[in-house]
Parts: structure tokens; sequence; C-alpha cells
């Protein structure tokens, strides 16, 4: 595999992954939820999935290595919805730093995490203050060029943004019967107006995210 293209680490061997390490590689951790509650109409996996198109579409722009997406975090506020799969905030932060610390020990000093979540945020900010290989990037910061297609920016989870998103990467898994919400958040695990999204909003939305972090990555290590 070229060493000017962008991979993830998981299609590399051992020596491959080595020595783009020791060229000085950097190394995209995408986190996403595997599992967590994303309304009645979008399925657990949504953030994982998220993430790991983010991941794909970093590789296809930039000779970055993506490694394995984080499918674990703290997410609190969804502990109550069947399926979602939460750690405590103490754990995540640990799970990150023994990660990081992997690559670290490897020789890679050039780190981007980018996560989808918003419980995880503060978790990462707390791990990464002062961490000069370390470049943070939350999701709610990115992919502002695309925010004027979005007819209904309140809300937040599994709504216009998130369940376009999911029109555009996988369609087959969004519930159209279910888009119209019956209650708070409380009691659907949703809030906003999803009855907006379209795939074309979707792809619009992913493409700015990756042209935002394109730009934070070429900024911070140009």
């Amino acid at each position: 595999m070229p060493e000017n293209t962008g991979a993830w680490l998981e299609d590399l061997t051992w020596p491959e992954a080595k020595a783009r390490f020791d060229a000085g590689v950097v190394v995209v951790v995408p986190v996403g939820a595997a599992a967590k509650a994303h309304g009645p109409h979008l399925p657990l996996k949504t953030d994982a999935l998220t993430a790991r198109a983010l991941g794909q579409r970093l590789a296809e722009r930039l000779p970055v290595i993506v490694a394995p997406v984080v499918g674990f975090g703290s997410y609190p506020a969804f502990t109550s919805f069947a399926g979602s799969q939460h750690l405590s905030a103490a754990t995540f932060k640990a799970l990150l730093l023994e990660l990081i610390g992997n690559l670290r020990s490897h020789g890679v000093s050039r780190i981007v995490l980018v996560n989808t979540g918003v419980s995880t945020e503060k978790p990462i900010d707390e791990i990464s203050t002062g961490a000069d290989d370390l470049l943070v990037l939350h999701m709610r910061g990115l992919g502002a060029a695309a925010e004027r297609l979005i007819e209904v920016p309140e809300g937040g989870h599994a709504d216009e943004r998130e369940t376009s998103v999911m029109l555009a990467l996988d369609p087959r898994s969004v519930r159209m019967d279910k888009l119209a919400l019956d209650g708070p958040f409380e009691r659907t695990g949703a809030t906003g107006d999803p009855t907006r999204a379209t795939a074309f909003k979707g792809e619009r939305l992913l493409a700015a995210r990756v042209d935002d972090i394109v730009a934070a990555i070429g900024k911070r290590w140009p």
C-alpha cells in the first residue's frame, strides 16, 4: 500500500504501520458510540457509522492513518434506553489514555481525535489539555458551511442533521415511518425534527465536516 495514501490501521501489517509511524504520519482516532439510542428511527450504531465515514473520507483526502473507531464512551443521558452501552467518565478517559499511550509508545507524535458525541466532549478535553501531540475536533464544531441547509436548527440528537447523515450513509437503516417524534427526549431518545432530513443534506454535512477536519490538520501540522 503506497505510503502517500491514507489507510486504516487495521488494514496494514505491523511493518507497514511502523514505517508510517517512523515517517511521522498523522493518526486519526475516531470516537463514536457503537450502541447508543438515536430515537425510534435511527439504529444504535449511528455514531459509529458516522465516525467510520469521516475516517474513510479523511483517508481518501490525506495520507493519514485512521485507527479503529472507539465505539465506547460516556453517555449518561442514555442509560435508560435499551441497548445503549455506557462507560463512566473515568473509565472512558482511562480507555482513551491507554489507546493514545499505545500510539505514543510506537512513536506516533501527531494524533487527531475526531469525536462524534456530546457528553464525550468534556472527558476528551480533560485528557487532552496541554498535550502538544493531540488535536481534538468535536463534531458540534464542524461543518458550519452546510448549516444553511438545516431548516430546524434546534435539536442536537437524532435530529435533522443526524438523520440526514444516516440517509446519506445507510438509508435502509432509517425507519422512515418513525420520523415523527411522539414525545420529549426522555421518552424518545431524540430531539429536533428528523422529518426535515434528506440524503442531500447529509452528504453536504459530511463533506463540510471533512473539509473542516482537513483544514484543522493542515493548520496544526503544515
